[in-house]
Protein backbone atom coordinates (compact mmCIF):
# COMPACT_ATOMS: atom_id res chain seq x y z
CA UNK A 1 0.00 0.00 0.00
CA UNK A 2 2.93 2.05 0.68
CA UNK A 3 4.45 2.07 -2.74
CA UNK A 4 0.87 2.39 -4.48
CA UNK A 5 0.76 5.88 -2.62
CA UNK A 6 4.66 6.65 -2.92
CA UNK A 7 3.90 5.79 -6.73
CA UNK A 8 1.16 8.30 -6.93
CA UNK A 9 2.80 10.63 -5.36
CA UNK A 10 5.46 10.40 -8.02
CA UNK A 11 3.61 10.67 -10.62
CA UNK A 12 2.85 13.42 -12.74
CA UNK A 13 -0.83 13.16 -12.80
CA UNK A 14 -1.02 13.28 -9.50
CA UNK A 15 -0.09 17.05 -9.66
CA UNK A 16 -2.83 17.73 -12.21
CA UNK A 17 -5.33 15.95 -10.49
CA UNK A 18 -5.07 18.18 -7.55
CA UNK A 19 -4.54 21.50 -9.72
CA UNK A 20 -8.09 20.54 -11.06
CA UNK A 21 -9.33 20.03 -7.77
CA UNK A 22 -8.58 23.73 -6.41
CA UNK A 23 -9.22 25.04 -10.01
CA UNK A 24 -12.72 23.26 -9.53
CA UNK A 25 -13.27 24.80 -5.85
CA UNK A 26 -12.09 27.98 -6.79
CA UNK A 27 -14.54 28.31 -9.69
CA UNK A 28 -17.65 26.68 -7.37
CA UNK A 29 -16.60 29.33 -4.31
CA UNK A 30 -17.03 32.20 -6.95
CA UNK A 31 -20.16 31.03 -8.60
CA UNK A 32 -21.43 30.91 -5.20
CA UNK A 33 -20.88 34.60 -4.04
CA UNK A 34 -22.16 35.86 -7.52
CA UNK A 35 -25.51 34.08 -7.05
CA UNK A 36 -25.36 35.47 -3.62
CA UNK A 37 -24.82 39.08 -4.37
CA UNK A 38 -27.18 38.60 -7.67
CA UNK A 39 -29.91 37.04 -5.31
CA UNK A 40 -29.84 40.40 -2.67
CA UNK A 41 -29.98 42.61 -5.24
CA UNK A 42 -32.67 40.84 -7.33
CA UNK A 43 -34.75 40.47 -4.02
CA UNK A 44 -34.31 44.21 -3.25
CA UNK A 45 -35.52 45.29 -7.14
CA UNK A 46 -38.49 43.16 -6.80
CA UNK A 47 -39.30 44.42 -3.74
CA UNK A 48 -38.87 47.73 -5.09
CA UNK A 49 -41.58 46.48 -8.21
CA UNK A 50 -43.81 45.28 -5.92
CA UNK A 51 -44.38 48.23 -4.06
CA UNK A 52 -44.82 50.39 -7.05
CA UNK A 53 -47.37 48.31 -8.59
CA UNK A 54 -49.20 47.59 -5.22
CA UNK A 55 -49.10 51.71 -5.10
CA UNK A 56 -50.44 52.27 -8.79
CA UNK A 57 -53.14 50.11 -8.14
CA UNK A 58 -54.21 51.19 -5.08
CA UNK A 59 -54.15 54.80 -6.16
CA UNK A 60 -55.97 53.86 -9.67
CA UNK A 61 -58.96 52.29 -7.32
CA UNK A 62 -59.02 55.01 -5.09
CA UNK A 63 -59.75 57.68 -8.07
Amino acid sequence: MKNLINLFAKDEEAAVTVDWVVLTAAVVGIAIAVAATIQTGLNTAATSISTGIGNSVTNELSN
